[in-house]
C-alpha cells in the first residue's frame, strides 16, 4: 500500500520519538475505515492516513471467501469486496500503511505507533476509531481443559484455511448455532474435514430456517441444542470434547478441531486507554448520531461500536463519519461550540439490547440499528421522551442475532435538554 511521509513538526532528539502530522488518522483498514478514509480523501480533507495491524487492508471479509458482500447488482467474494475497498481508499488519495500497530494516546489526538519503520508519534486533527470487533477465545469462555493444538474461533480457522492454507485436523466440533457458526462448519468441509456436530446452549439455530435444514439434511451435520462445552481433551492435539446437556448428561464427542464462533465483543482497547464514554450494553464507545465520542475531534464507526453487524453497514457508517470528520475539520469545535456530550442518552428496554447511535440530538439523520434477546413478530416499536410519544415504528419480524433498523425522522422532535430517550416495544 502507499506510504508516503507526512508533515514532521521537527527532528527528534535523543531517546524521543518523532512527531509526524496528518489531517485525519483512520485506525482500522476495514470497511468502516476504508470507507471513511476514501471519501474523506476524495472530498479533500488533506493528509488521510489508516493504520492496519495485519498486514493486508481489507479488515475480516480478507478471510470470507464465500459470497454475500458487494451488491446485488454486482455481488462479491470477501476477499475482492476487500481489495475492492482498499483500492478505492488509494485511488482517492488515502494512505494505507499495514503492519503498523496504534498502541496507546500520546495526546488528545496523537497516537503512539509501531509499525516497520520502528516506534512513532502521529499527531491528527481528527482521529477515527474502526477498530472492529474480535470472537471471544476459548481463555475468555472459561473453557476449563487441557491446552491442546486444534482450537480455533471463526477468524482464526478462516486466516488458517483461506489466507494460509493451512491444514487444520480432520474431525471439527463447532460451538455456536449463528449464522457465522454455519460459516465456520462450511469453512471446517472446504479444508476437507468433517463437522461431527454443531453445540449450542440455545433451544434451537439462530440462522435462516433453510440454511439448517440443508446443513442437518443435506450435510449430515447434528445440532446439539441445549448442550455445552465443559472440558477440552487431549495432550499436545485435541482429541475431544466433553459435553453437558441441559437434562445433565454427559458426552465425549472425539474430534481433533474445535471452533469456538460468534461472542462477539468491540476492539475497544483504544477507546477504553483514551478515557472515551463507553456504552454498557455495546461495549463499544458510546456516540451521537453524528458518531462523534466524549473526546473532542475523535469519531467512531463500523463495528467498535456494535459487535457485530454485516459488512454493508460498517461501510456505510464509515461513509456517515467521513461527513462528520469534515465538519470538525472546518469548525475545529462540536458544533455551537457544545461540550460533549450533545443531546441525550438513548436507552432500550427489554427484550430489545442495545442500540447504536446511544444519543440523540435534533440534528441526528443516520438510522439507528439495534438488537433483541428475543423473537418478535412484526414489533411496534414507540419512541418516548419524558412521557412524549415522539414516534411509532413497525417493523418487519426480528430475531436474536439479526439487526433492525430504526428511521431517525422523529429525532427533530427532541428536547435536547430533557430526559432519556426509551426505545420499546409496545
Amino acid at each position: 500500500m502507499t506510504d508516503r511521509e507526512g508533515a514532521h513538526d521537527g527532528p527528534a532528539g535523543p531517546g524521543t520519538t518523532a512527531v509526524r502530522r496528518v489531517d485525519v488518522l483512520v485506525v482500522g483498514a476495514g470497511p468502516a475505515g476504508l470507507s471513511a478514509a476514501a471519501r474523506l480523501a476524495a472530498a479533500g480533507a488533506g493528509r488521510v492516513e489508516v493504520l492496519e495491524r495485519e498486514r493486508t487492508a481489507g479488515g475480516v471479509p480478507r478471510h470470507c471467501a464465500h459470497g454475500g458482500f458487494g451488491t446485488w447488482r454486482r455481488p462479491l467474494t470477501g476477499p475482492r469486496y476487500a481489495r475492492d475497498l482498499a483500492g478505492t481508499a488509494v485511488r482517492a488519495g488515502a494512505v494505507v500503511r499495514t503492519g503498523v500497530t496504534a498502541l496507546d494516546w500520546a495526546g488528545p489526538l496523537d497516537l503512539a505507533t509501531v509499525g516497520p519503520r520502528g516506534p512513532e508519534t502521529i499527531r491528527a486533527r481528527a482521529v477515527v476509531l474502526a477498530t472492529g470487533a474480535r470472537e471471544r477465545p476459548r481463555a475468555a469462555r472459561l473453557v476449563p481443559g487441557t491446552r491442546p493444538a486444534g482450537v480455533y474461533t471463526t477468524g482464526e480457522l478462516q486466516q488458517a484455511v483461506h489466507l494460509y492454507r493451512q491444514p487444520i485436523g480432520t474431525r471439527a466440533v463447532v460451538v455456536g448455532a449463528q449464522d457465522v457458526s454455519y460459516a465456520a462448519a462450511d469453512t471446517v468441509r472446504r479444508a476437507g474435514a468433517d463437522v461431527v456436530a454443531l453445540v449450542t446452549d440455545l433451544p434451537g439455530h439462530r440462522t435462516a430456517p433453510a440454511r439448517a435444514l440443508d446443513t442437518r439434511l443435506r450435510r449430515g451435520v447434528p445440532l446439539l441444542t441445549g448442550t455445552t462445552v465443559t472440558e477440552l481433551l487431549g495432550h499436545g492435539r485435541l482429541s475431544g470434547v466433553r459435553v453437558r446437556h441441559h437434562d445433565g448428561r454427559t458426552a465425549v464427542l472425539p474430534c481433533d478441531t474445535v471452533v469456538f464462533t460468534g461472542d462477539f465483543t468491540p476492539e475497544r482497547e483504544l477507546a477504553r486507554h483514551g478515557g472515551l464514554t463507553l456504552d454498557p450494553r455495546t461495549r463499544g464507545p458510546a456516540v451521537d448520531g453524528a458518531l462523534r465520542t466524549s473526546r473532542p475531534g475523535v469519531f467512531a464507526a463500523g463495528n467498535v461500536l456494535h459487535a457485530v453487524e454485516r459488512a454493508a453497514t460498517a461501510a456505510r457508517e464509515g461513509v456517515w463519519v467521513a461527513d462528520a470528520v469534515r465538519a470538525w475539520l472546518v469548525a475545529a469545535s462540536w458544533p455551537h461550540g457544545e461540550a460533549w456530550p450533545v443531546g441525550v442518552p438513548l436507552t432500550v428496554d427489554p427484550p430489545l439490547r442495545w442500540i447504536t447511535p446511544n444519543r440523540v440530538t435534533p440534528a441526528d439523520a443516520l438510522p439507528y440499528t439495534l438488537r433483541t434477546a428475543a423473537r418478535l413478530g412484526r414489533p411496534l416499536l414507540e419512541v418516548a421522551q419524558d412521557g412524549r410519544v415522539l414516534h411509532r415504528e413497525r417493523i418487519r419480524g426480528a430475531a436474536p442475532d439479526r439487526s433492525l433498523t430504526l428511521t431517525a425522522r422523529w429525532a427533530h422532535a427532541v428536547d435536547p435538554k430533557g430526559g432519556p430517550v426509551r426505545v420499546a416495544v409496545v
